[in-house]
């Protein structure tokens, strides 16, 4: 990874951080790279289960580097699109961390995250109107698929910025903590998902981020084709055996 991008692993958590504090984490073409890098290695990885994104310095992410995009530079390295996860997020769970800001393109990374744990001092929103641009890293589609139409529209309209217990009300973040305490509880949330089989993991996420497009009369067709593997696999012996046994599994990812 670059230095605009900074990873670890500990116990089937990875952890990204993006590591710009001085420009608030703006996205440039480094921290694309960076983290679409990271996803690319992690996700072939079996020791890692979950992910954890967040950013150094005491903010998420401001969003899209103006001052590189009048220069040219590309925040969309890394072929995942914005920030290198936006169009292609990992096939593994990740959490957003969010401590000080998640605006623009910042709030995108985080609307393409799977679950969101933010400090209560957070502030998110989508300011492109107000900059004569437009939220076309995610924020368009996916908010609105996960709050309430009309708030969504007020968000993407106003360009306002919304604090993280308003967004919790709404149901858009998991957990509310104490300022300077979002990466610690997302590592704790991240763990407990990682401590389960990483195949099964992999199935439910797929099934429930695509199932949005599957017709009533495919559901389950489409479902199957997806889950019928895991239940045919290794660790679905494992984890039977371990139910039986009164132990803790020993997932081997196959």
């Amino acid at each position: 990874m670059s230095d605009a991008v900074l990873t670890e692993v500990d116990g089937g958590v990875a952890v990204i951080t993006i590591n710009r504090p001085e420009a608030r984490n703006a996205v440039n073409g480094a921290v694309a790279q960076g983290i679409a890098s990271a996803i690319d290695e992690f996700d072939a990885r079996k020791d890692v289960s979950a992910y954890v994104l967040t950013g150094g310095g005491g903010t998420f992410c401001a969003g899209m580097d103006l001052k590189g995009f009048l220069t040219g530079d590309d925040p969309t390295k890394g072929g995942r699109g914005f920030g290198g996860i936006t169009e292609r997020p990992p096939a593994k769970p990740v959490i957003a961390a969010v401590e000080g800001y998640a605006l623009a393109g910042g709030f995108e990374l985080a609307l393409s995250c799977d679950m969101i744990v933010a400090s209560s001092e957070s502030k998110f929103g989508l300011p492109e109107v107000k900059r004569g641009l437009v939220a076309g890293a995610g924020g368009l589609l996916r908010l609105p698929q996960r709050i309430p139409y009309h708030v969504a529209l007020e968000i993407a309209l106003t360009g306002d910025h919304y604090p993280a217990a308003r967004l919790a009300e709404l149901g858009l973040v998991n957990r509310v903590t104490e300022p300077g305490q979002a990466l610690q509880a997302a590592k704790e949330l991240a763990a407990k998902v990682a401590a389960n089989a990483p195949l099964a993991l992999a199935a439910t996420k797929r099934v429930i981020v695509e199932s949005r497009d599957w017709t009533s009369d495919e559901q389950f067709a489409r479902q199957g084709e997806i889950i019928v593997p895991v239940f045919a696999s290794k660790d679905a012996m494992e984890g039977a055996a371990a139910f039986a046994e009164k132990r803790a599994p020993n997932w081997s990812g196959e």
